[in-house]
């Protein structure tokens, strides 16, 4: 990082208090900006926050956590800060995925060794296919790791790319127009029915799209990230610690977080992004703030509707034609422990034989609390399942409840085929629909996951954290690298490295 000190004057406003804006903004306050958050939501954290019910503590939307390990995203970062990682334990397997009439599920081990073996016996003939995976995996971890600015959009983000390159590096090259739908049938696989369905489940979850869609260098990081050295996280007491922990370094430095403050407007003055209009939800009262540079941790859907006409033409068109993206419908469940199936894995993903009420997605992704972890009372649990939906289906229907309640009652019939689900273990139910996260969370639509990783829209074709407009940055799971909370982590520290530049 630069060794130059900022201005003391040196303003940033980060709109958003999601993991990227908080990330990006305890940073710059760490090194000496004056830097102040906005976020129009009641507790920080966005689509890793949480809830409490009854004594319950429900994790909103993201349920694992990636990037813990040493030389992780989150390990740099929480190093770099001085503060403390959170407790968490590996999640093994990191999920079960039960297809259609099969008893037993596909488990995605963290042993690199049992994954070989679980893949071979579920998939026999494949090897071929997954030591690409591998290899492309190693490869884009290691360019990653040096820090590298994608998509590049100045000649110092063409630098530093650069400089990250190797000459392992080129061999992902040839695959930057490819997607996994390709690649299978290079292989001969294209007509393996379950394997195809197996990935189409998995990357749904990190990509927002299919197989036949995913980018395939995303996808190599997206599957391999699982195993030792690496792996996905279960947090001790909920998600809400991660953002809670980066607030406390924010602060720590000097930094302010203003929850419940509504950003209308960003202004533009010559081209450069100068001010924010904020609202007060508590008071009204409306303002309009300056600063030097604006740091949005928004999708980048919600970025066109707070420039308004000051957004570049082509940037907008090119927001305008992106393909709708997903919504989300969680139902989150209080039991009692008789509801939870004896060594039930922490994370399973279930595709059912048959559509739901209206034809939509027929999966759902479960998180299930295990005892001491701090999400619910002694003989009790959490459980969290998730279905992919059409955002602006929600917006749209006349009979709102109705539709909700119609998914809730499919979506604990398909819940109760694994678990013990009655009124007797029930002790808590709600449900989420786009409607709920677009309420909570503002954003566009209440979309989840960001805008897919098709190749049209991965690594260096996708939208850069630096915008078209000088002093006007972009982090969260709209760029490079994706969705969850160590990609929004990297975006973060790719712009306070870009900001540090100027400086220097």
């Amino acid at each position: 990082m630069g060794t130059v000190q900022p201005s003391p004057n040196t303003s940033v406003l980060v709109v958003g208090a999601g993991i990227g804006g908080l990330t990006a903004a305890a940073l710059l306050a760490q090194r000496g900006y004056d830097v102040r958050v906005f976020d129009q939501a009641i507790v920080p954290g966005g689509c890793a926050s949480t809830f409490r019910r009854r004594g319950f503590t429900f994790d909103v939307g993201a349920t694992q956590v990636a990037g813990l390990e040493p030389g992780g995203i989150h390990h740099q970062i929480f190093t770099e800060l001085g503060i403390a990682l959170p407790d968490a334990t590996p999640c093994d397997p990191a999920c079960a995925v039960y297809l259609p009439g099969e008893p037993e599920p596909i488990s995605v081990w963290r042993d690199p060794e049992k994954w070989r073996r679980e893949r071979q016996r579920q998939f026999p003939s494949s090897e071929p296919f997954w030591q690409l995976m591998a290899d492309l995996f190693r490869y884009s971890w290691a360019f990653q790791a040096r820090n590298p600015v994608v998509p590049p959009r100045s000649v110092w983000d063409m630098w530093r790319s650069l400089q990250a390159l190797r000459p392992d590096t080129l061999l992902t090259v040839p695959h930057l127009f490819s997607t996994v739908g390709q690649v299978l049938r290079w292989y001969g696989l294209g007509d393996d029915h379950r394997l195809r369905t197996f990935l189409d489940l998995q990357l749904k979850l990190y990509s927002q799209v299919n197989a036949e869609e995913t980018a395939l260098l995303y996808a190599a990081t997206a599957l391999g990230v699982s195993q030792e050295p690496y792996g996905l996280f279960h947090l001790q007491g909920s998600m809400q610690v991660l953002s809670d922990r980066l607030v406390d370094a924010l602060e720590k430095h000097g930094g302010t977080l203003h929850m419940r403050h509504t950003i209308e407007h960003i202004h533009t003055h010559n081209g450069r992004a100068t001010a924010l209009t904020i609202r007060d939800q508590k008071t009204g009262k409306t303002w309009t703030e300056a600063a030097d540079h604006i740091i949005t941790n928004i999708p980048v859907q919600n970025l066109m509707h707070l420039l308004g006409d000051a957004a570049p033409r082509g940037y907008a068109q090119r927001v305008e034609k992106l393909p709708p993206a997903s919504g989300a419908f969680v139902i989150y469940l209080g039991v009692t422990q008789e509801a939870i199936p004896a060594n039930c894995p922490p994370h399973l993903q279930f595709l059912y034989d048959y559509a739901g009420p209206i034809g939509e997605n027929n999966s759902l992704f479960v998180s299930v609390s295990h005892p001491g972890d701090g999400r619910a009372p002694e003989g009790c649990a959490t459980i969290t399942a998730s279905s992919f939906t059409d955002a602006a289906m929600w917006a749209t229907t006349e009979d709102y409840a109705a539709l909700k309640q119609r998914y809730t009652e499919e979506a604990i019939a398909r819940l109760s085929t694994y678990f013990h689900l009655t009124p007797d273990t029930i002790r808590h139910q709600e449900a989420a629909t786009p409607r709920t996260f677009a309420r909570f969370t503002g954003r566009d639509r209440g979309m989840v996951g960001g805008i897919g990783q098709r190749v049209s829209t991965f690594g260096p074709f996708g939208f850069a954290n630096r915008t078209p407009i000088p002093g006007l940055w972009l982090v969260g799971d709209s760029t490079h690298p994706g969705e969850g909370t160590a990609g929004v982590s990297y975006s973060a520290r790719t712009v306070v490295q870009q900001i540090e530049a100027l400086i220097a």
